[in-house]
C-alpha cells in the first residue's frame, strides 16, 4: 500500500478528500475536505468520530446540538489563522456556506461524547519553530495543552516558506516509550502558486518517510491537494521548493488514554536542533496570525 495519495485519488463527487481509517488501513484517524457553493448547506453525520470544522477558504455557519457558530474563515490557508469549531461524535452537523467554501474536517474515532465548542482565531498560538533554512510556522489550534476539549483528536497547521525545510529533524511516534506515544498521522498538503497565496498545481515540494530498519523509504514530490499517510516510521523533512510556499494540516490520533503528540527524533539527525540556537530565524516567519499576513 502506498502512503502517498496524490490529489484526486481520494475525491468523492465534488469533495476533494474523503479518507476514513479503513481507507488508510488503520484505526483512529480520518480526514474530509468538503467544497460547498455559496449559500448551500451540507449535513454531515459524525458517527464514531469527533472532528474540527476548519475553514481552508471561505466562511461558514456551523449548527450542531442546538448551538450555532459563525466561522469567519479566511481567503486562503496562506493569508490568515482561522477560527474553527469542535463537533462531537454521534452528531448531525449542518454547514452553511456564506460564499464559496472549502472546509477541512480532521477526525478521530473516539469514545467520549463532548459538547460542541467554538475556537476563536485570536486564541490560537502561532509558534516559530527551527531556525535558518529550517524555520517554519506552527499554528497550534488543536493540540494538547492549547485545546483540551477533545477525546482523541490532535491537529495543527504548518506553513513552510519557499525554500525552507520543516518536519525536521525526522521523527517518529509509532511505539509507547519514554519519549513517544503511538499516533497515526495524516499530512494534507497545500502548495501556493507564484503569488505565494493561492494554492495551485504548478508548485511542488518534497516529503520523506522511512523505517528505522531500512525496510522501507519513500521520497516523494508532493503537490497541492496531496495526502501522505504516516502509520509508522520516521518522517521528515518536508521541503518547500523555491518559489512555492508549503502548507500542511497534520491530523493525529492513537490508542493512548490521554491525548499526546510526543515523538522521538531520529538519533542520526537530532543533533541539528542544537545548531538552531546560533542561527538566525528566517524573518518571513511567522507568516500569518489571526489578523492576516505578517511575514
Amino acid at each position: 500500500m502506498t502512503l502517498h495519495r496524490p490529489e484526486g485519488t481520494l475525491r468523492r463527487g465534488n469533495d476533494p478528500i474523503v479518507l476514513t481509517p479503513e481507507d488508510a488501513g488503520w484505526t483512529y484517524t480520518g480526514l474530509r475536505v468538503l467544497r460547498l457553493r455559496a449559500g448551500t448547506t451540507r449535513t454531515v453525520r459524525t458517527g464514531e468520530f469527533e472532528a474540527f470544522v476548519l475553514p481552508l477558504a471561505g466562511a461558514c455557519t456551523v449548527r450542531v446540538d442546538g448551538a450555532t457558530f459563525a466561522l469567519t474563515g479566511r481567503e486562503s490557508v496562506f493569508t490568515r489563522v482561522t477560527d474553527f469549531a469542535y463537533v462531537p461524535r454521534d452528531a448531525e452537523v449542518e454547514l452553511v456556506a456564506e460564499g464559496d467554501l472549502e472546509v477541512a474536517l480532521p477526525m478521530a474515532r473516539c469514545t467520549n461524547r463532548l459538547e460542541p465548542r467554538y475556537g476563536p482565531a485570536e486564541h490560537v498560538p502561532v509558534e516559530v519553530r527551527g531556525a535558518g533554512s529550517a524555520t517554519r510556522q506552527v499554528t497550534n489550534f488543536g493540540v494538547p495543552g492549547v485545546w483540551q476539549h477533545a477525546d482523541k483528536l490532535n491537529a495543527c497547521e504548518l506553513i513552510t516558506p519557499d525554500g525552507n525545510w520543516s518536519s525536521y529533524p525526522p521523527h517518529k511516534h509509532d511505539e509507547a516509550s519514554d519519549c513517544e506515544v503511538v499516533n497515526e498521522e495524516i499530512y494534507y498538503f497545500r502548495i501556493a502558486g507564484r503569488d505565494g497565496i493561492t494554492p495551485a498545481q504548478e508548485g511542488f515540494g518534497m516529503h520523506r518517510t522511512y523505517a528505522a530498519d531500512g525496510s522501507s523509504e519513500e521520497n516523494v514530490a508532493v503537490r497541492d491537494g496531496d495526502v501522505f499517510l504516516i502509520p509508522h516510521g520516521y518522517h521528515g523533512p518536508c521541503i518547500a521548493a523555491p518559489g512555492y510556499p508549503m502548507y500542511y494540516l497534520n491530523v493525529l490520533a492513537g490508542p493512548a488514554q490521554d491525548r499526546s503528540m510526543a515523538f522521538c527524533d531520529d538519533p542520526a539527525h537530532g543533533w541539528v536542533r542544537a545548531r538552531w540556537t546560533a542561527e538566525p530565524i528566517d524573518p518571513r516567519c511567522p507568516v500569518t496570525n489571526h489578523e492576516g499576513r505578517i511575514g
